[in-house]
């Protein structure tokens, strides 16, 4: 009992760290807005860890390359405080496998937030279309490079109905199918590999 109340504190706590870091990330990637309250948070929380890494890691082709290191170092420091949790360090002997299993963990988080962005997008789409909220901003500046190149090939019906959610939702499941299979390869485990399971 006591093992599974410290692994289920362990791997929320390690899952919203890790969820920030790949914000971060994303944020980068899609040229977000950085004066947004989220993003500024996001930021304050990130850069102690990211400022040491920069210095030694440069970035590729507008890839924040020490980003994806971090996520990575968050994803193998993750497993072994799990695996030990779990009572199972021996996992860990081989860090190949785990570097594969954090990978396919992280894209599983990516995928996740497109689709809570989206549906967060969907949402206030409806319920307040002209807002300014913070996070419905962001929202839509992290689906954005996804929709635009839909919305050049199906502009909306009428003008008014958007079809680009429901094909990104499609693709969105699509990719979830892949990576769990590629997850099942891998033999994936679920307990010690922090993602969208």
């Amino acid at each position: 009992m006591f093992v599974s109340i410290l692994h289920l504190i362990a791997y929320s706590l390690l899952s919203l760290f890790l969820l920030i870091v790949i914000l971060r990330f994303l944020l980068q990637l899609v040229r977000a807005d950085f004066y947004n309250p989220v993003s500024q948070a996001i930021v304050k929380v990130t850069a102690p860890f990211l400022k040491p890494l920069r210095k030694v890691i440069p970035g590729f082709l507008g890839i924040d390359m020490a980003s994806v290191v971090l996520i990575l170092l968050v994803q193998l420091l993750a497993t072994f405080i799990l695996a030990t949790i779990l009572g199972a360090p021996g996992i860990i002997a081989n860090p190949l496998p785990l570097i594969a299993w954090g990978f396919v963990g992280a894209l599983t988080i990516i995928s996740g937030i497109f689709f809570w962005c989206m549906i967060i997008s969907i949402i206030g789409s409806f319920i307040a279309p002209m807002s300014h909220n913070p996070l419905l901003v962001l929202a839509n500046q992290i689906i954005n490079p996804l929709c635009a190149p839909i919305r050049k090939v199906l502009p909306p019906l009428g003008g008014v109905i958007d079809l680009s959610p429901i094909i990104i939702l499609l693709g969105l499941q699509i990719v979830d199918m892949l990576l769990g299979r590629f997850a099942a390869f891998l033999n994936v485990s679920p307990q010690i590999v922090l993602g969208y399971w």
